[in-house]
């Protein structure tokens, strides 16, 4: 089937090649990122695909009457950005009743909840969501006495990543007492201050303990269809045609649906479905089959159902990713157990049974594994599950895989183990890290050449999970931004790069957010590179990336972005 399929792709590229083109764009400097990295000066486009890709003369000298020629005036040309792992639907409702100010310190975040109470009625709960503790000045989760001080009233959650300080009330209205067991399911931990015995208001896997309403609640599919909209528009922006939803609910896939079925998709979108599996089996063996017999599962150009998603371990940037070494007692994070090593949510029984009907029912199977202990947990089950038939093909992944090791990368290498990973992290939180762990043991914290080296497929993505805007994001999905992250390696705050041994070339951090990230997609013979056959998915840039100052890279603008040979960007 795959190879008819690809005959007759060839077929009709042939057939396109004989025709005068619909587009052509010349004079310019066209990075194509095939094999050879090679340079060209001009591309043709027929319909929505690629059918020339050369010199000034041999492209223009395909001109026919009706074709539309652009002169690009020099500049450079790469293919479409892609970025390997974002919650679209979610990120583009955080701001939907209220814009949420940037917050760099405890006295902002209190003073955001102090706000919050003059809006919502007593009693009533306010959320603050995804302000990570490794970016404000202190370094710290707001206490619970901090908390109760300006929201005395309101029962008050400050929850990032998996994990919350909550206030008083916040506690009191969840029944949680220091006597409260782990819930069933997912672990959980409920910190204890070592001096009282009482809770310190942190929880760890909050959402096993509150149930407080998210945000967004009152918004209509309208308004959502409304949101999605301009959040694509904005991924086109920055020069974004393909984006990896990671973690898409049952009303998430429908949202997607939509836009398809209105053809008002601006980014072609890989979907990841959510998955559970450490439910009953019986629930998760509906999950997967339920995925596999979506229509959505049938390859599409613009909507591909293709994936699912679990989740290994806690964050990162919270204080439970599950590492292979204790964390170590911990102001920043709120740590008082020397022996803790964080969260991890799957067992490897149930893992293994998930990856494998997974594979077998070809989807490409992922889980957010932030610690080392977690992915190790993960190739541990894509090595059992190899044992029965070999899971290359479906090009299982670990998603963060923010802590590696030798051991790991090579095991990835030799099951064909792909990693969805988030530079921005480094330059965002690796200066806490590092005074957390130390620089020893941040020594594989995204270590982006090993992977090159080692041919362990890598694509770049964001993590995107709140407001628009690709820098006041609080992960921002700027690509360039990102791409900078791995050629410099330079922590925020930080005096010097974070382990420099592990920077890339120009040339390898726009293949990992073009044809890496294509492979990552399972979409590589379709595009990430700018060849014949291909769509045209295309991006013309306002600097050169291959030549401008290293530091100009991440401030890189887009001046036309184009998706299946149509303009759906144009800077003013």
């Amino acid at each position: 089937m795959l190879i008819r399929s690809f005959v007759s792709l060839l077929a009709c590229a042939w057939a396109l090649c004989a025709q005068a083109p619909d587009l052509i764009v010349h004079n310019a400097k066209v990075v194509t990122v095939d094999a050879q990295f090679r340079i060209a000066q001009a591309i043709a486009v027929s319909g929505d695909r690629l059918v020339a890709v050369g010199s000034n003369p041999e492209v223009l000298g395909r001109k026919g009457p009706n074709t539309r020629v652009i002169d690009a005036g020099g500049k450079t040309v790469l293919p479409g950005l892609m970025d390997s792992h974002v919650h679209a639907t979610s990120a583009s409702m955080y701001e939907f009743d209220h814009e949420i100010p940037n917050m760099d310190t405890i006295a902002d975040v209190l003073r955001y909840f102090k706000s919050r109470t003059v809006v919502v009625p007593k009693g009533e709960w306010i959320r603050l969501s995804q302000v990570f503790i490794t970016r404000l000045r202190e370094q710290r989760y707001p206490t619970r006495a901090e908390l109760d001080s300006v929201a005395p009233d309101h029962p008050v959650i400050f929850a990032t990543g998996p994990d919350a300080s909550l206030n008083t009330m916040a506690l009191q209205k969840s029944g949680i007492t220091k006597d409260t067991p782990q819930p069933p399911g997912r672990p959980g931990k409920i910190e204890l201050d070592p001096k009282t015995g009482e809770p310190t208001g942190i929880l760890r896997s909050a959402s096993q303990f509150v149930k407080a309403p998210s945000r967004g609640g009152t918004a209509g599919q309208a308004d959502r269809l409304k949101r999605l909209k301009l959040l694509l528009a904005d991924y086109n922006s920055v020069g974004l045609t393909s984006v990896a939803d990671r973690d898409a609910s049952d009303s998430e896939v429908e949202l997607y649906r939509a836009l398809r079925r209105q053809n008002e998709l601006t980014c072609r979108v890989f979907l990841n479905y959510h998955v559970e599996p450490a439910q009953a089996w019986e629930k998760v063996e509906a999950q997967i089959l339920k995925a596999a017999k979506d229509p959505l599962h049938k390859y599409d150009q613009w909507l591909w159902l293709r994936g699912l998603k679990a989740y290994m371990d806690g964050g990162m940037l919270t204080g439970s990713a599950y590492m292979r070494e204790p964390w170590g007692l911990s102001r920043i994070y709120g740590i008082a157990d020397p022996n803790y090593r964080g969260m991890l949510y799957i067992q490897p029984e149930p893992l293994y049974r998930a990856v494998r009907l997974a594979l077998q029912n070809d989807l490409q199977f992922t889980a957010h594994s932030q610690g080392d202990g977690a992915v190790h947990a993960l190739i541990a089950a894509y090595e059992r599950v190899n044992k029965e038939f070999s899971v290359r093909p479906q090009r299982p992944c670990i998603t963060h895989s923010s802590f590696m090791s030798p051991e790991a990368i090579e095991k990835m290498r030799e099951l064909g183990v792909v990693a969805d990973l988030q530079p921005a992290w480094l330059e965002r939180d690796g200066a806490t890290l590092q005074a957390h762990f130390g620089n020893a043991r941040l020594r594989f914290f995204h270590p982006y050449k090993s992977l090159f080296e080692a041919r362990v497929p890598v694509g770049g993505g964001s993590d995107h999970m709140q407001k628009i805007g690709s820098m006041r994001a609080i992960n921002p999905y700027n690509p360039f931004y990102g791409m900078w992250v791995t050629l410099a390696r330079l922590p925020r705050n930080a005096q010097s790069p974070l382990h420099p041994e592990e920077r890339i070339t120009r040339e390898q951090a726009i293949r990992l957010y073009t044809i890496n990230n294509a492979f990552l997609m399972f979409g590589e013979k379709e595009k990430g590179s700018l060849e014949v056959g291909k769509l045209a998915d295309f991006i013309v840039l306002q600097q050169d990336i291959l030549t401008c100052p290293l530091d100009q890279v991440k401030s890189i603008q887009v001046a036309q972005t184009w998706v299946g040979g149509k303009k759906v960007y144009e800077a003013k």
